[in-house]
Formats: C-alpha cells, sequence, structure tokens
C-alpha cells in the first residue's frame, strides 16, 4: 500500500472500481452544473496541450505567463545592480534568498487561508499587494533611492506576497481540470514557468542595455496586474455551505496530515535532496556569467535562457516519456541531466559548451519538479489541499532559498567553482539515494475525493454537542474470523489513516475474555473535528482501507463515541 517502494506490489490489492474512478473522475466544473472541465475534453488520451482547451485554465496559463515573464525580468534586474558591488556572490544569492526564505515562514498559514476561505478572493488581494509592492521597487529605483538593503527588503515583500499567493495557486489546479489531465496541467504549469524563464532573462538583458533596472521593475508591476484580471475574470463554482474550520485547528490537523501520510514525507524529502544543492546554479548563475565568463547582461539573460529552453522541451516530452519508463529511473536521468549542467557551470570556460549542458540541466530539472509536484496534487484530498502543497512549497522553495544563502556563503570562503562542485558532489548523493528512499508506489495512484465511510453517529437527545466539545473518544469494536495476523497488519494501515483525517492518537486493544474481539480506540480533539471526518476528510482511499480490514470480521463493527460530561 502506501508503504511500498517505487514499482512495489502492494500487500492488498486494489479495488477495480477504485482504479476506474481515479482514472476517469470529473473534477468541479467551471460554472457548475454538468458542463464542467471533463465534459470539454475530448475522450481521447490527453496531451500535452489539452488542459489549455479549458477556457478558464487557458486565461489563467495565459496571465501567469505574463506575470513570470515580468518576474524574470525583475529578478535579472536585481542581480545584475548588485554584481558590480562588493561581496558579489553574496549578494547576488541574498538577493534570490530574499524572493525565496519568505515561504518558511508564510505558506503554511497561507495554506489554511487558502483551505477555509474563498481562493479567488484571497488570490486577487494578494496579487493586488504584489502590484503594489512591484510598483513601490518600480518608483524608488527610478529616483535614486535604492541601496542594495532596500532592493533585498523589496524584494523580501515580494517574496512574502509570492509566498502567500503559491499554495492557493497550487490548490486551484485541480478545480480547473479533471484528474486524468492534472499530469498535462502540472506539465503546463512547469512549461509556463521556463518559458519565461526562456524569454524574460534575454528580452530583461536586451533591456538593460538601453535602460535602466527602474523599467524591468515596473513592466514587473504591470505584469501582474494580468494575473489580478484573470483570476476576477474567474467564475468560480460557490462551495457547499459549512462551517469554516478555526484557523489554529485548521494549521494542527494539516499538520497531522502531514504527519501521517509516509508518501507525502517521502516526496517532500526527495525535494529537498534535489533542491538544496541544485539551487547553487541558480544562486551563482550571475557571477559565474559576470566573473568567470565575463560576460554582460546580455549574457546572463542567454544562459537563463537556455535553462528556460531546455525546460520547455522537457515539459513537450514529459508525456512520452512518463508512459515508457517508471518515475524513479525518470527521476534519477532527469537528476543526472541537472548535474551534468551545475557541473559544467563549475568546470567549462566557454559559453557555448555551457549554454548546451544548461539546456539538458533546464530538461532535468523541469521533469523532477513536475513529477514531484503532479505527485502531489493527484494524492492530496481537496480539504488539505492548499495546507499540503504549502508544506511542498516550504521545502521546494524554502530549500532553494536556504541553500543560495549557503551557496554565496560558501562561495566567497572557497570560490565560485569550488562551492558548484561541492553541490553538484551533495546532488548526486541525492541521486544515489534514490536506491534506499524512492517513491512510494501508491502515492499519487490512490483515490483522494471525499466517500463516505462512517455512519451518522448516534447522539442522545439528553446530550448537547456543540462542536468545541471534546476531546472525542472513539471505540470500534471488530470480531475478528479471519487470519488475525493480516487483520493486524491492515488495521495498522487504517490506523494511520484515522492520524491521517483528524486523530491525536490511535490503539487497538485485545478483548482478555476474548481472543476474538478486537478494539479500535481514537481520539479527535473536538465534535466538530470529528464530523469533518465523517462528512469531508475521509477518502476513496481511506474506504480501501477500511474494507481490507473489515474483510476479515464476519459481523458489523459496534461504534461507541465517548465525550466529555455536561455540566
Amino acid at each position: 500500500m502506501d508503504d511500498q517502494p517505487d514499482g512495489g506490489t502492494d500487500a492488498l490489492p486494489t479495488s477495480a472500481v477504485l482504479r476506474q474512478r481515479a482514472a476517469t473522475g470529473t473534477g468541479s466544473g467551471l460554472r457548475g452544473g454538468p458542463h464542467g472541465p471533463a465534459a470539454d475534453v475530448p475522450e481521447a488520451t490527453p496531451g500535452t496541450w489539452a488542459p489549455l482547451a479549458l477556457s478558464t485554465f487557458r486565461w489563467l496559463w495565459i496571465a501567469q505567463l505574463v506575470s513570470n515573464i515580468g518576474t524574470w525580468m525583475q529578478t535579472v534586474g536585481a542581480q545584475w545592480m548588485l554584481v558590480s558591488q562588493p561581496n558579489a556572490a553574496t549578494l547576488t544569492a541574498m538577493a534570490q534568498a530574499a524572493s525565496l526564505l519568505p515561504v518558511l515562514f508564510v505558506s503554511l498559514p497561507a495554506g489554511v487561508l487558502a483551505d477555509v476561505f474563498d481562493r479567488r478572493r484571497y488570490l486577487a488581494g494578494v496579487f493586488g499587494a504584489a502590484v503594489v509592492v512591484g510598483g513601490a521597487l518600480a518608483v524608488l529605483t527610478a529616483v535614486g533611492l535604492v541601496t542594495p538593503l532596500v532592493l533585498l527588503m523589496l524584494t523580501f515583500g515580494l517574496g512574502v506576497t509570492s509566498a502567500l499567493a503559491g499554495p492557493a495557486w497550487q490548490a486551484i489546479q485541480p478545480e480547473l481540470v479533471p484528474p486524468r489531465l492534472i499530469p498535462a496541467a502540472a506539465g503546463l504549469g512547469s512549461m509556463n514557468i521556463n518559458i519565461a524563464r526562456a524569454i524574460g532573462p534575454a528580452v530583461a538583458g536586451v533591456l538593460l542595455l538601453a535602460v535602466s533596472p527602474a523599467v524591468l521593475f515596473a513592466i514587473n508591476a504591470v505584469s501582474t496586474v494580468a494575473v489580478v484580471g484573470a483570476v476576477l475574470a474567474w467564475r468560480r463554482p460557490p462551495e457547499p455551505e459549512r462551517d469554516a474550520e478555526p484557523l489554529v485547528s485548521a494549521l494542527r490537523s494539516g499538520s497531522r496530515y502531514v504527519l501521517n501520510a509516509p508518501g507525502v514525507r517521502r516526496v517532500l524529502l526527495r525535494v529537498a535532496l534535489f533542491v538544496v544543492p541544485g539551487s547553487a546554479l541558480w544562486a551563482l548563475l550571475a557571477v559565474v556569467a559576470s566573473q568567470r565568463l565575463r560576460l554582460g547582461p546580455g549574457g546572463y539573460g542567454m544562459l537563463l535562457g537556455a535553462l528556460g529552453l531546455g525546460a520547455v522541451i522537457g515539459a513537450l516530452g514529459l508525456s512520452r516519456v512518463r508512459d515508457r519508463v517508471s518515475r524513479g529511473v525518470l527521476l534519477v536521468g532527469a537528476s543526472l541531466l541537472y548535474v551534468l549542467g551545475q557541473a559544467g557551470a563549475a568546470l567549462v570556460g566557454g559559453p557555448a559548451l555551457l549554454v548546451v549542458l544548461l539546456v539538458l540541466a533546464g530538461v532535468g530539472w523541469l521533469v523532477v519538479l513536475s513529477t514531484f509536484s503532479t505527485t502531489l496534487q493527484l494524492t492530496l484530498p481537496a480539504w488539505v489541499r492548499a495546507r499540503g502543497m504549502a508544506t511542498y512549497l516550504i521545502v521546494l522553495v524554502g530549500g532553494q532559498g536556504v541553500g543560495a544563502v549557503a551557496w554565496g556563503l560558501i562561495a566567497e570562503k572557497v570560490g565560485i567553482g569550488h562551492a558548484l562542485l561541492i553541490a553538484t558532489g551533495l546532488l548526486l548523493l541525492g541521486v544515489l539515494s534514490q536506491a534506499w528512499w524512492p517513491l512510494l508506489a501508491r502515492t499519487g495512484r490512490q483515490d483522494p475525493r471525499v466517500d463516505t465511510i462512517w455512519p451518522e453517529p448516534d447522539v442522545d437527545d439528553a446530550i448537547d454537542l456543540d462542536p468545541r466539545t471534546g476531546p472525542v473518544v472513539v471505540e470500534i469494536r471488530h470480531v475478528v474470523t479471519g487470519d488475525v495476523p493480516r487483520f493486524l497488519d491492515a488495521a495498522e494501515r487504517v490506523g494511520v489513516s484515522r492520524r491521517r483525517t483528524g486523530a491525536t492518537s490511535w490503539a487497538l486493544y485485545q478483548d482478555a475474555a476474548d481472543a476474538a474481539v478486537f478494539v479500535e480506540v481514537f481520539v479527535v480533539p473536538t465534535w466538530g473535528e470529528h464530523l469533518r471526518q465523517h462528512h469531508d476528510r475521509l477518502t476513496g482511499y481511506d474506504r480501501e482501507l477500511d474494507v481490507r480490514m473489515r474483510a476479515f470480521t464476519d459481523q458489523p463493527s459496534v461504534i461507541r463515541h465517548l465525550v466529555p460530561p455536561g455540566d
């Protein structure tokens, strides 16, 4: 099941019905009713561009592309303002870190907000704030008031808005396309970033020959307006009426989910092992271009553009390669391509060969991160999707930010080439660790949709239960007539499901007077959270685990709910 390595065999076979539902299920309609994404997409096997047939996805994708081009132009302008400063390696790395590190502090609360409130309005507000910060940076630069410290502070402010928007933006993707198009949509999302990476730096490098960085900052601010307009134009279907989960409770339940989802934890580990050493190339490339290769801003834009071009090539070919090799082989091969590019930045003395190696590195970067993103989007259920993606972004973007600071400081001590080689060695060790810590086989392949498993709890009319009542102790009595060791194994998996969906503790006991009787006991913080387990949090995968455990019993289980006595 979820603890099998990628390519392993499940101890408990997957239901054919659940497999079909996961493969052909439909997502939420963009306008409600039967005319949602699934109705708009042809039945043929989806290709790379299939999600663009859906109008809302298409317009949001185009707006994101415009904004991403502006972001990369802003990045080039900011880094080029710093390459002539003393301690340039540290400062340029710090500029990248300033845009990335806010995710460590903001992303998880942002995920809570995106799961609790309307994501459309939330995104419009956050992107509106980004327009204001970007505009301030442009104006202050134009009037000559931007010092390196001011530049880093305002870059940090833009990073905060990006961190606030990231979880919600990731979480809306499954609302825009049906499940079978999520891999293609994730590929297009990565392609979007990398088309922008190919275009933005090149355009910025040319413009810097004639204009000041203030113009690039102004273009970035204006480009973000496109995203605000596209988000406001999206007619998101109204969600069913439900009580909003308290923010602190939502933060805790999201953390419990990640801690008790082995497949999600393994994805996060693999992301960290890749991006922390891999961030050295992004952090130091401006200094490589300026100091090692003696290139101007146009040359730096060319190097960044090579990475972006490679990523676009990777996105175009990913769907075909994904059908032919396992995820493990795909991740190892793509990581090795990135190793070539990072090692080339340390060793190659001419720009022509380095451009070729950076194209290969761009292919590897896109394939690795698109595979991780797709896997998580197909794994996370709707109730915790933004919080789960927030955790992913903390590792992905925060790892790059921490890495950027570290590699900048290391480069100051040992030199740019040696720093890149050290990072490349660590990256190779991460690739080798795939043999011990691969992605788990079921991650991204189980049914994440809400499914009702439990009957409504019986409550005596004399007991007045408030959603804040708690803690709630749930006892489930099973009479086992089948293979007890296999029942125990299945029950342990169910215990992980209970903790993942809200229980703070879970245990299984055997009746000393009757060896066939086993009792699950788990604790949920409040009655309201237990009701969310009933109605919002259990998925088709949780049902599958429950059904497998009950296959070893021959009579209905008996459920009791124990609550604190009233006044």
